[in-house]
């Protein structure tokens, strides 16, 4: 097979130190294998020494840098996310977090209609995180070419317009929105009811869509979501919003856009950078906080850009609690 192969031997010390074992790392080696050493620390034996599996972390980067022919994440281990899901504290438990997914297609015709590449990859690893750390989540779908999540309640929304009605009508009981689908900015001012032939010639003329994160922050900060919930209770119960940005180029003007939007949080990434363009399994983001500098991630796998946002979404809810307990104590 011409496919990368990577090797992780683990042994007893003395078996791995023998010159017979030796001679056979050296000889994969010389075939371009990726070998990840053992590591030091106690063996089955009773002994110490090297011989220890290689930690999922480092086998997972050997991999990722054989199959994409670069390293993935920071070479110092403070700075590396924990990969074994299986260990996150379900510090979202009771939380209800709303992601959106995929790529919105407005019709120009029964056949035809205005999309873009979006595969919904980040969307799904937003809500696949979030699920593994105890959070209810409601996954609002545009078009998608990944599966979805079964513990998730799926809500389709194929166009911009169905997208903003399901984000609107979910937002009241939402402790957090994630809007990290790619929605159409423009949609046809006028829909043709049959196949438009190739004989008739086609003008189109476009007008903008709704723009569902700004409705969303501005109902948000007018206080509008409390008559959504049950008795109007929850009030001051502020969901975190999370926008993305896909540019071209330069990110500069992401700031701004998390100002005007009004955000708590917004991912920018250049979708020109193969590392994270739409359907690569790997992205590299650009964290904006308004009000402070903007903070470049490495290129690390979707799935733990997911994680390292929602340890973030996790701050910021229990800030809001805690600010929300102050206030209710204050007033008592």
């Amino acid at each position: 097979s011409a496919a990368p192969v990577v090797v992780a031997p683990a042994m007893d010390g003395e078996m791995y130190a023998h010159p017979a074992t030796q001679a056979n790392v050296d000889r994969l080696r010389s075939f371009g294998y990726a070998l990840v050493e053992p590591e030091v620390g106690p063996l089955a034996s009773g002994a110490t020494g090297q011989g220890r599996l290689a930690e999922t972390a480092r086998i997972l980067d050997a991999v990722v840098e054989a199959v994409a022919g670069r390293a993935i994440r920071a070479a110092d281990e403070a700075q590396r996310p924990p990969v074994d899901e299986t260990l996150r504290e379900p510090d979202l438990e009771g939380r209800h977090l709303i992601v959106t997914a995929g790529g919105t297609a407005e019709p120009i015709d029964p056949v035809r209609f205005i999309g873009n590449r979006s595969t919904g990859r980040m969307g799904v690893a937003l809500a696949e995180a979030a699920l593994r750390r105890g959070a209810r989540v409601t996954l609002i779908c545009g078009a998608t070419s990944v599966p979805l999540p079964a513990e998730a309640e799926i809500r389709p929304a194929p166009t911009a317009a169905a997208m903003r009605d399901a984000v609107l009508s979910v937002l009241p009981q939402a402790d957090a929105l994630i809007m990290a689908a790619a929605v159409a900015d423009f949609r046809p001012t006028r829909v043709s009811e049959r196949k438009v032939a190739r004989s008739e010639g086609l003008i189109l003329e476009l007008e903008p869509t709704d723009d569902i994160l700004a409705e969303a922050t501005r109902r948000i900060t007018r206080g509008e979501l409390a008559a959504g919930r049950p008795n109007g209770a929850g009030r001051d119960r502020r969901p975190v919003v999370v926008g993305f940005a896909a540019e071209t180029g330069s990110l500069d003007r992401a700031p701004d856009k998390a100002e005007r939007k009004g955000v708590d949080l917004l991912v920018a990434n250049d979708i020109t950078d193969e590392a994270s363009g739409f359907g690569s399994e790997t992205n590299r983001v650009t964290l904006i906080v308004p009000g402070s500098d903007p903070e470049p991630w490495p290129v690390l796998p979707k799935i733990e850009v997911a994680h390292r946002l929602l340890d973030r979404v996790s701050a910021l809810l229990v800030l809001r609690d805690a600010l929300n307990a102050a206030g209710a104590s204050s007033v008592a």
